[in-house]
């Protein structure tokens, strides 16, 4: 029975498995999008993005964790400097798969896989704007408007101050 076996060991015996994806994952955080086959690009997400979550917190001891992985200090500094602020904010799906066709030698299905922040095609060329999160979604905005409202009533109450004289009624 196959119970609980469901990591593709690509027909590897384990020590060139985890030294091939260690070289994978390196050479993808390094290039940003590298060209695979399917089987190993599936199975390479599943090794890499762990890891990218790891770097979102820069500790000692996650640095250590991913260097245990990947083997390089190049690219654990990389991981940790430039992927780790790009991907943020972002919950998960840290890479895509995109099938590019069959290898001309022995027709193997080929795929890209890359980052997904790096990208500039699908994020149109402009850079994304961080927006400022809150956890209460109606409020937050309301005060924005209430504010802005009054930096307008203020500064037109100013201006019909200028324009014409105003009586006090009080005296």
């Amino acid at each position: 029975m196959r119970h609980g076996k469901k990591f593709n060991h690509l027909s590897r015996q384990t020590a060139h498995r985890k030294s091939m994806l260690a070289n994978m994952a390196c050479s993808l955080i390094e290039h940003k999008r590298i060209n695979t086959t399917v089987a190993k690009a599936k199975a390479l997400k599943q090794f890499v993005e762990p890891l990218i979550t790891k770097s979102k917190q820069d500790t000692t001891h996650n640095r250590r964790i991913v260097f245990a992985y990947l083997r390089s200090k190049y690219a654990v500094t990389d991981l940790f400097r430039d992927v780790a602020a790009k991907v943020g904010d972002r919950p998960g799906g840290y890479t895509r798969i995109i099938k590019v066709g069959n290898r001309l030698g022995d027709n193997a299905d080929m795929a890209m896989i890359e980052l997904v922040d790096f990208n500039e095609l699908y994020n149109g060329g402009k850079k994304e704007v961080k927006k400022a999160k809150s956890r209460r979604g109606g409020k937050a905005k309301k005060a924005d408007e209430a504010t802005e409202a009054a930096v307008a009533d203020s500064s037109a109450s100013e201006g019909s101050k200028k324009t014409e004289p105003t009586t006090d009624t009080a005296e």
